[in-house]
């Protein structure tokens, strides 16, 4: 019988056992429970259960006593949770509820024996990878198995989830070893291949000395980088293979894949923001006691724009690209979205104008514009707490009578609930267009002549501007567009008067924070003369005070 088909407390201890998994994801893995918030209420205790059990194995292997006390500890752990597998039957508190889960979902019995055997060897032992193939069958076996078996509860619409899945788990695995990179290596553990430090000619001791020692020998401290570089190479492969998951689950267990994807390519910018600071400074996790963490900008060389307009354009080549449905590439495209908040906030912008949906995308087919009013209603749904919590502003400039009402809905609920934040303004360009914009603002100056309140000689800029549709936005500084198209395609033409444009080949799905500060670097090496006087540093221009 399926969990979706079976009852869930059967007993007191049952249900008691099911708390005591709920309790260690909330005291040890923060990030875990406030993803499983958005699952449905039948699934989530199984999903806490499985998690449960890996954290508290893991604690076990790495907690109090010495290495041999700590050996003996997880092999009689690892023994008695198999012997009750076969047996069908569990006493202990906690793994009660977590082979409770594996018995009513059917989770393969070989998932949790690779996974206690991973942890064995990696309990018996510091690691030492030769190659990324033997860091592989680490990850995998560690996060690979936990994750495969959790997409086993989320009514997978076929087995080739389980493939994606487990390549998941090795990308939360890789983020679990970034963020904990200075204290491993402090400890004498080394994740990374050594062949890749070989190559490099750096050594584990040479980790440990991190950035102090890249600072006296400068070709170190490029060896480091290097060294991150060629992991966030494979880091962003196992993402792209990783990323079909949430599409190969039920609608309602999707968003909790794409809250684990999105922290996953976010720690994946903030190492590449990093680099070899990584060895010393480690990363900290997305969330501590459960809020997101607003971590403050990152020193940027030169200056950096005071408002960057992005077109993002690409989402249905990226998906023609792999053979995905169009609504894949939005989905994917949604994702990016978030990091580009993200990555705003690192670099120190504060103002993000987006085009979300254009006046002319009405003409595409109504399978499509459904599809991607739903991915965009659900997207702003799911980012609205996170979005306040870092003190991001959100308003809607476009027109507001034709989309759909459940992204209207949306829309109009987090413009209200961030009103008074002012971390970074975040405008949203929802059935946008330039020209319809300023038609607009001029029916509404003329019928300001027409009541006689002001005078057609008195009219200036200022009096047009107020009449736009997101009044007191300022002046874009940089706009980029992505995907190798060069024009404004009918986006912010009033504010783009001066802006400074900068073209990016890349598909609007892997556009992220390495690119964005491709394209700050770019903006900061340029002169602005605003058709004035002798050319000037590129400078951010001050926010216009908003009414």
């Amino acid at each position: 019988m399926s969990g979706s088909e079976a009852p869930f407390a059967d007993s007191p201890e049952l249900s008691a056992s099911y708390e005591v998994c709920a309790a260690e994801i909330r005291e040890f893995l923060m990030p875990m429970w406030r993803a499983t918030e958005v699952l449905p209420t039948a699934i989530r205790p199984h999903v806490l259960a499985v998690n449960g059990f890996t954290v508290r194995s893991d604690r076990i292997a790495d907690e109090g006593g010495t290495p041999r006390v700590r050996q003996e500890r997880f092999a009689r752990w690892r023994q008695d949770t198999l012997a009750e597998l076969r047996a069908g039957r569990s006493g202990h508190p906690l793994r009660r509820a977590f082979l409770d889960t594996v018995w009513r979902w059917e989770i393969d019995p070989a998932l949790v024996e690779e996974f206690l055997d991973t942890m064995r060897a990696d309990c018996a032992s510091p690691p030492a990878f030769e190659t990324f193939a033997d860091q592989r069958r680490y990850t995998r076996g560690i996060s690979g198995t936990t994750i495969e078996m959790v997409v086993s509860l989320l009514d997978m619409s076929g087995p080739e989830a389980k493939v994606p899945a487990s390549v998941l788990g090795e990308v939360c695995q890789v983020v679990d070893i970034f963020e904990d990179l200075p204290a491993d290596l402090a400890a004498g553990r080394c994740y990374l291949p050594r062949a890749d430090l070989r190559h490099l000619g750096l050594e584990v001791a040479d980790l440990r000395r991190g950035v102090r020692l890249g600072e006296r020998l400068g070709e170190r401290l490029g060896a480091l980088d290097e060294l991150v570089d060629i992991q966030l190479g494979r880091w962003r492969d196992l993402l792209e293979q990783a990323m079909p998951v949430a599409g190969l689950v039920s609608p309602e267990c999707r968003p909790f894949l794409h809250t684990m994807l999105l922290g996953a390519w976010m720690q994946y910018d903030e190492a590449a923001l990093r680099r070899s600071r990584v060895f010393a400074d480690g990363m900290e996790p997305l969330t501590s006691t459960g809020a997101a963490r607003r971590r403050p900008p990152w020193p940027v060389a030169g200056a950096v724009p005071g408002h960057v307009g992005v077109i993002m354009d690409g989402n249905r080549r990226w998906a023609a690209r792999r053979t995905l449905p169009v609504s894949r590439g939005h989905q994917a495209g949604e994702l990016a979205a978030m990091r580009l908040v993200n990555a705003s906030l690192r670099l120190g912008v504060r103002h993000l104008s987006i085009y979300a949906f254009s006046t002319e995308n009405w003409d595409r087919s109504q399978e499509e514009l459904a599809a991607l009013f739903d991915t965009m209603a659900d997207g702003i749904a799911r980012g609205t707490e996170w979005l306040h919590e870092l003190g991001v502003r959100v308003r809607w400039c476009g027109r507001r009578d034709r989309v759909d009402p459940s992204l209207a809905s949306v829309l109009t609920l987090v413009e209200s609930l961030t009103s008074h934040n002012d971390a970074l303004s975040l405008t949203l360009c929802v059935d946008y267009g330039g020209r319809d914009e300023l038609t607009d603002a001029a029916r509404a100056l003329a019928a300001e002549v027409a009541a006689g309140t002001i005078r057609p000689e008195e009219i200036g800029p200022a009096d047009l501007a107020r009449h736009l549709y997101a009044p007191g936005l300022p002046d874009i500084d940089l706009l980029i567009r992505t995907s190798g198209e060069q024009r404004i395609s009918n986006f912010l033409p009033w504010h783009l008067a001066y802006a400074e444009l900068f073209f990016d080949p890349t598909p609007w799905p892997d556009f992220g924070l390495a690119q964005l500060r491709e394209a700050i670097t770019a903006y900061a090496g340029r002169r602005r003369t605003f058709g004035g006087g002798l050319p000037g540093p590129a400078r951010p221009v001050e926010p216009t005070p908003t009414p």
